[in-house]
């Protein structure tokens, strides 16, 4: 195994800054490499004879591109109907994508107007409750007397185009957005 050490790791970091990797890039690759050693040195007998300091670059991974209101009206607009609520709930709650698409009826109560995330489904494992205001009220309503339209009633509250799962992506989308829609 050849010799990796500090000076060879900041050599690595420094290659691939100048091929312009983003520093998130080489903080995961720094990562992998870590975990290797890692698993290395805990074999028997160990592969690897010690572990050596691996810097971590600093990340500025501070989102962008949030929308106006009347951008996202344009865009919610410019959507198809089934995907109107998904994005206005997602829009008004900040909850991720896969949070909103894997969200079920179980998690929500129309007669008390809220909608809950028990915290084994979420990413920093804090339970979130969403108190439902009158859009997101007939965003629910709306949802819940289109659920028996389909061919089977789906827990899902967000369900697909055809009604046969949540929605899994938004890819492939063939209407296009365009902030000059009217509103």
């Amino acid at each position: 195994m050849p010799d990796i050490n500090s000076p060879k790791i900041e050599g690595y970091i420094e290659t691939r800054l100048e091929e312009g990797a983003a520093n998130a890039t080489i903080n995961r690759e720094l990562s992998a490499l870590k975990r290797m050693l890692n698993i290395g040195a805990r074999q028997t007998p160990p592969k690897v004879d010690r572990v050596p300091y691996i810097p971590m670059l600093q990340e500025n991974n501070t989102r962008k591109g949030f929308f106006e209101h009347s951008d996202f009206i344009a865009l919610r607009n410019a959507l198809p109907s089934y995907l109107k609520g998904f994005t206005t709930f997602g829009y008004r709650t900040g909850w991720q994508f896969s949070e909103i698409g894997g969200l079920t009826w179980i998690q929500v109560d129309l007669n008390n107007e809220i909608v809950r995330m028990e915290v084994w489904k979420t990413k920093n494992d804090d339970t979130r409750t969403v108190y439902l205001d009158e859009e997101l009220q007939e965003v629910f309503q709306k949802q819940w007397e289109c659920r028996g339209l389909g061919k089977k009633v789906l827990p899902y509250v967000f369900p697909n185009e055809i009604g046969t799962g949540k929605i899994s992506n938004f890819r492939g989308m063939r209407r296009t957005y365009s902030t000059s829609q009217s509103v």
